[in-house]
């Protein structure tokens, strides 16, 4: 078994990289999308920096984006988050910031080749100010597209979607109108913040709105255009709106075909040999209370497989039957191959913000590991139905908060969280939000969040970083507002959602106070850890703490103790893990097959952005993007700062 598996493992590994024309000993091996292969499996073959010199790191260069000067004038510093993943084709690296400007610079020097600022207004009303990266038309290793020039794709946080020609840095005149498509056309206000899938000459492209506004949203459509031109080629709506459209009858309620959202704010991925784009989606609005969309709600909260070429569902797999925990699907689907039985199979592995991992055959999305349908508690919301059951997977193990217990750094700071908890409901996974209050483990930050996960097809190893948070979800009588706001003190600080056309407004906040250190965490640790599933073995290879939030100095344990982390984990055939994402400000080195720290720098900004890595003139560097997160507090600033081996 464990030879057929490490043969199948190698022959996958030497066909994706052969289709992308590179290998390890080549001089280039360029990293061509924002997971590396359309699939996302985050994984390079390189490994000239290894577990042996890592610790030899230098910075090869840096280069700023001018970004913070950028938002003089606006409140953008108040929301901006550089979440890009730079990709790299033909020397450059290309990748955009949170204002959606693209740059490209050299990829041997940081020097600067172009930049692009689609001029987006930034006073207007943005749920999120951040662009997780760009994509490269034709793929590498696509012959389909002839002669035609290379061509950088943008989404834009005010819907647009543009295309730049790779050298230049201009619109392509013959895209779309002067190389822009309007994505709010017929739409709404809507946002993209991922970049788009390309497959053979099809964009597919989601989009991102803000959350628990109304319960009748902008719809939640996925669209794909032609790559050459830029016209629309077809759009899916998740949410059946007619009698004959599959899944309507489990939307229930007179109100529940104008539910609005199910969106795919995340990454797709794309199986350009099976003609397959994998779509995530997200909650249907607004996050908290369905009692508008009652029934499971199919195709919402759904890794969704769509025919590239005629946008038909091929296949559909629920992670949560009727949300009303926010827990969209905000980690790309990852397309691997699954050693099954002796035999290779074609996978995609769905992690999530419950902490559930869930591998589907590609094909069919029928699991390949068992998955349960099991009891969850019932809702006491008036008109709200929770479903009465959830899928859960059955071998694999559960990363994230699965059963919060009282924690604090002194005795009072304990005694207070565990008054707390006291007075708040929870009846253990998927507890519904209440009129008391409820605590909802694993949060909406994750279990998995958009960081997603990365495989290792030599090792055979999943690898993610997870959060260990708690939300605390309180439903308020919309009739009762104005009495809860004056008795209700915690309700002018805590985050809040109207819900416009429900009866209840949403209040949300964490299981952690304020002190003089910032954050004081009130759920025992880790918060924040790395963990490595063995998909072999079905079973937990390892998990460690990442990062730290707590001043070392006065707390000398708080490296046990994790961070609350954004941004996502590579892998490298050098058997490293490298990621940034905790709020400590640092860039980690982990040892593949242990989970042990191997190398750690300071960062000049925060790291909430996924790295990546490349080989150029036969030397390897490593890329990360540090910019900060003004939502979680962590330093602001505009530098992409490339490693190499001295």
């Amino acid at each position: 078994m464990k030879f057929r598996f490490l043969c199948s493992a190698v022959v996958f590994l030497f066909s994706a990289f052969s289709v992308y024309g590179q290998t390890p000993n080549s001089g280039s091996v360029e990293w061509p999308a924002y997971g590396n292969d359309p699939g996302g499996m985050r994984f390079s073959p390189l490994k000239q920096i290894n577990t042996a010199n890592v610790k030899q790191l230098t910075v090869a260069w840096t280069f700023r984006t001018g970004e913070l000067e950028h938002y003089k004038g606006t409140n953008a510093d108040e929301k901006a988050a550089f979440e890009a993943t730079p990709v790299m084709v033909d020397g450059t690296l290309f990748f955009s910031t949170p204002s959606s400007r693209v740059f490209a610079v050299d990829a041997a020097t940081g020097a600067p080749k172009w930049s692009y600022d689609p001029q987006v207004y930034l006073r207007q009303d943005l749920s999120e100010v951040t662009s997780r990266g760009v994509s490269v038309w034709p793929a590498v290793g696509d012959k389909t597209a002839g002669n035609t020039a290379k061509r950088i794709l943008i989404p834009t946080l005010d819907g647009r979607l543009i295309a730049l020609d790779a050298k230049t840095g201009r619109p392509v005149s013959s895209f779309g109108k002067d190389g822009t498509v309007d994505l709010r056309q017929g739409v709404g206000n809507i946002s993209v913040t991922s970049p788009p899938a390309v497959i053979g000459n099809t964009i597919v492209v989601g989009s991102s709105m803000g959350d628990n506004q109304r319960f009748n949203y902008e719809r939640g459509i996925v669209r794909a255009y032609d790559a050459v031109t830029g016209k629309l080629r077809w759009s899916w709506d998740p949410i059946p709106r007619t009698p004959t459209d599959a899944g309507f009858e489990t939307w229930k309620g007179p109100s529940a075909t104008q539910t609005g959202a199910a969106n795919a704010w995340s990454i797709i991925s794309a199986d350009a040999e099976r003609d397959l784009v994998f779509v995530p989606t997200t909650s249907p609005s607004p996050d908290y209370y369905g009692g508008e969309r009652l029934g499971k709600n199919t195709n919402a909260n759904s890794i969704v497989a769509i025919r590239a070429s005629t946008g038909k569902v091929v296949w559909s797999f629920q992670t949560v039957h009727h949300d009303i925990w926010d827990y969209d699907n905000a980690a790309q689907p990852l397309l691997f191959s699954f050693a099954q039985n002796g035999k290779t199979v074609p996978a995609v592995a769905v992690g999530t913000k419950m902490g559930h991992v869930f591998i589907l055959h590609r094909e069919t999305g029928v699991p390949l590991l068992p998955v349960q349908e099991r009891p969850v508690p019932a809702s006491k919301i008036p008109g709200e139905e929770a479903h009465p059951t959830q899928p859960f997977p059955a071998t694999l193990p559960l990363l994230g908060l699965q059963k919060p217990e009282a924690w604090g750094a002194t005795p009072e700071a304990k005694t207070a969280a565990q008054q707390r908890m006291a007075s708040l409901q929870y009846q253990g996974p998927f507890t519904p939000p209440s009129l008391q209050g409820s605590i909802i483990a694993p949060g909406n930050v994750g279990g998995i969040n958009w960081s997603g996960m990365c495989y290792d097809p030599e090792s055979g190893l999943l690898i993610t970083n997870v959060n260990r948070l708690a939300a605390v979800i309180t439903l308020i009588p919309r009739a009762k507002l104005a009495e809860s706001v004056q008795n209700d003190q915690e309700l002018m600080r805590a985050e809040t959602g109207m819900q416009s056309g429900t009866p209840y407004v949403m209040k949300r906040s964490y299981l952690f106070a304020k002190d003089e250190q910032g954050i004081a965490m009130q759920t025992a640790p880790p918060w924040g850890t790395l963990a490595a599933i063995n998909l072999k073995k079905g079973a937990l290879e390892w998990e460690v703490p990442l990062g730290f939030m707590y001043d070392p100095r006065k707390y000398p344990e708080t490296k046990q103790w994790g961070s609350i982390n954004f941004g996502g984990a590579i892998a490298t055939a050098g058997g490293l893990i490298f990621v940034a994402a905790s709020l400590d400000g640092h860039f980690r080195a982990f040892k593949t097959s242990d989970g042990s720290l191997q190398w750690e720098v300071p960062l000049p900004a925060g790291g909430q952005a996924t790295p990546m890595t490349y080989q150029l003139n036969g030397k390897q560097y490593v890329v990360i993007a540090a910019g900060g997160h003004a939502k979680v507090g962590t330093k602001l600033g505009d530098y992409v700062v490339a490693y190499q081996l001295p």
